[in-house]
C-alpha cells in the first residue's frame, strides 16, 4: 500500500508553470520575428504605427498567455481522477 504524498504548496505549482511557458515563450518570440517583421504586421493589420519594441513586447506576452494556459492544462489533466474525486 502506498502512503499518501504530501501536497505540492501553491507557489511551486505556480512556478512550474510559469517558468517553461516563459522559457517557451522567449524562444516562440525569436523564432516568429525572425521570419515577421512586427512592424509591418501592425501596419497591415490596420492597428496603426506601434514601434518594433513595442510589437515584440506584445507578441512575447501572447505566446506566454498561450504557452501558460497549455502548461497549466497539462498540470490539470496529470491529477488522477481519483484526487478530484476526494476534494
Amino acid at each position: 500500500m502506498t502512503e499518501p504524498s504530501k501536497p505540492i504548496p501553491k507557489i511551486q505549482e505556480i512556478i512550474s508553470v510559469l517558468w517553461p511557458s516563459f522559457l517557451t515563450a522567449g524562444l516562440a518570440t525569436i523564432l516568429f520575428f525572425v521570419a515577421f517583421d512586427p512592424h509591418l504586421i501592425m501596419v497591415v493589420s490596420g492597428y496603426g504605427d506601434i514601434s518594433r519594441l513595442g510589437g515584440y513586447t506584445i507578441g512575447f506576452f501572447l505566446f506566454w498567455i498561450l504557452t501558460s494556459t497549455s502548461c497549466a492544462l497539462t498540470c490539470y489533466f496529470r491529477t488522477p481522477t481519483d484526487d478530484i474525486d476526494k476534494k
